[in-house]
């Protein structure tokens, strides 16, 4: 019993390193704007949230900006979005036993950059965000497809 428990825990972990993930794409034009990172709207701040790590490429992993889908990631995507400046926001992420939170206070007119990273877990992989400088997130983007807004698993 032990042994096949092993076995399944260590498929798990090989189906989270290996294979490929698709979600829907944005179109040419919502692309190539987003990757000109304008200035927000007036009052908004500028969300961008990406994901580029090797590990879990064969998992999608929903997204929510202030509990409203953001929509799924797949490695080597990223979001754009707007939201209210001067303000706190709540982006979650799911990973494996609970949502992973991380709380920005955002400034209007200014362009933020969140990584989502998936990280190794017990049955399948997790993930968590975390808040990265204005330089290396416009040259990690800057590499990355941009994925359609709005479709959630749950």
């Amino acid at each position: 019993m032990l042994k096949k428990l092993v076995l399944a825990v260590a498929a798990a972990g090989v189906l989270s390193l290996a294979g490929c993930a698709s979600v829907p794409m944005a179109n040419a034009p919502a692309v190539a704007t987003a990757k000109a990172f304008p200035t927000p709207d007036a009052g908004n701040a500028g969300l961008y949230i990406y994901r580029d790590s090797f590990a879990g490429q064969a998992l999608k992993k929903d997204v929510f900006v202030d509990g409203k889908c953001l929509g799924q990631t797949s490695n080597k995507v990223f979001f754009y979005t707007q939201v209210k400046g001067d303000q706190k926001h709540t982006l979650s992420t799911e990973s494996e036993f609970s949502p992973n939170d991380l709380v920005l206070y955002m400034k209007a007119g200014v362009n933020y950059f969140v990584r989502q990273a998936i990280k190794m877990g017990v049955f399948v992989g997790g993930a968590k965000l975390e808040s990265v400088d204005d330089a290396a997130g416009k040259a990690e983007v800057a590499k990355l497809g941009m994925a359609a807004p709005g479709q959630c698993s749950k």
